[in-house]
Order: C-alpha cells, then sequence, then structure tokens
C-alpha cells in the first residue's frame, strides 16, 4: 500500500501574513516533522492561487482580503517548509478544493491500494474540502487527516470541520 501525504495550502499568507492565525504559526513544526516522516516522492502539496482579479471573484466578494495572489510573497510555501517539499507535486488551485488532485489520485488509486494523510491549512475550508473532494472520488480509500498538524479560522471552526470529516469517515487523529 501507497501511503501519501497531502500537506494543503502551508502558504504565508494563511500562516503569519493577510489571514494568518497564531493556530497557524502554532502547527509548522508538527506539519514540517510529519512531511519529514515521509519518503519525498510520497508528498504531495497543494497552493492556493488567485489572481490580481480576486476581489472581483465569488470567493473575494465574501471574502474580501486579497491572498495568495500568483507571484507574491504571501502566495510562496513558508521557505523552512518548501525545502522539505524538493520533490513534491505541487497542485495551485483557484478554489478550495483541487479537483486536478482528486482526478489524479483517483487514476493512481484504479493501478494500486493507496491510503491519504491530509495535514494544513485552513481546517474548515480548504482541508476539508480536499478531504471530502478525496472521499468522493474514492470512497474505499482510507484518508485521514492530523488534527494536530492542521489549523482552523477559529479554534471553534477547526473542530467543526475535525467533526464534518468523522461524519464522512475521514480518519481524525490526534484530536
Amino acid at each position: 500500500m501507497k501511503k501519501l501525504l497531502i500537506v494543503v495550502d502551508m502558504q504565508n499568507d494563511f500562516i503569519d501574513a493577510a489571514l494568518g492565525t497564531p493556530e497557524a504559526v502554532a502547527i509548522v513544526e508538527a506539519v514540517k516533522e510529519k512531511i519529514r516522516s515521509y519518503p519525498a516522492e510520497n508528498v504531495i502539496a497543494t497552493m492556493d492561487t488567485h489572481g490580481e482579479d480576486y476581489l472581483k471573484t465569488q470567493e473575494g466578494r465574501n471574502l474580501p482580503v486579497t491572498h495568495c495572489v500568483k507571484g507574491t510573497d504571501g502566495w510562496q510555501i513558508r521557505p523552512d517548509i518548501a525545502e522539505l517539499l524538493t520533490g513534491a507535486r505541487i497542485y495551485e488551485k483557484p478554489a478550495f478544493g483541487s479537483t486536478a488532485l482528486a482526478a489524479d489520485l483517483k487514476a493512481l488509486s484504479e493501478k494500486e491500494d493507496l491510503e491519504l494523510e491530509l495535514v494544513g491549512l485552513c481546517t474548515d475550508i480548504c482541508v476539508v474540502s480536499n478531504a471530502l473532494l478525496l472521499k468522493a472520488a474514492m470512497p474505499e480509500v482510507r484518508i485521514f487527516v492530523d488534527a494536530a498538524c492542521c489549523a482552523g479560522v477559529t479554534p471553534e471552526k477547526h473542530q467543526a470541520a475535525l467533526e464534518t470529516m468523522r461524519s464522512c469517515q475521514i480518519y481524525v487523529v490526534n484530536g
């Protein structure tokens, strides 16, 4: 069985810049340890990726904080995490979840048995969105989320997202 780690949106804007939180900063070391625990070729990352027109998009109208604009410092994966992702496949995604990631992993799951683990930011937006897309695409694949390596917009929303994922048969560990 191939075990893959999906590192969701560990970008500067979500950690300690435009949309950063103390909870996001607090998980950085745990995420780095988690990445180190996987073979480099078994790590995948996602990057929230917006254009200069972000505030004109539906998301931008509902969350009017410009963030993760491609090419900016805020869009970059935090440097100490990025250096651990050498060789990782990185998916840029314009929305909360990556349909390309789900499609690629579904195709891979048809060739070999997979187990997936997700970590990253934000639990209640992009982590839950990707976990549910992956579960919908591959209902028989075991999917885990490490709560100690995730942070939500608020601690309450983090807990609510974990409960939602549990309800959908995603295994939540360390939380």
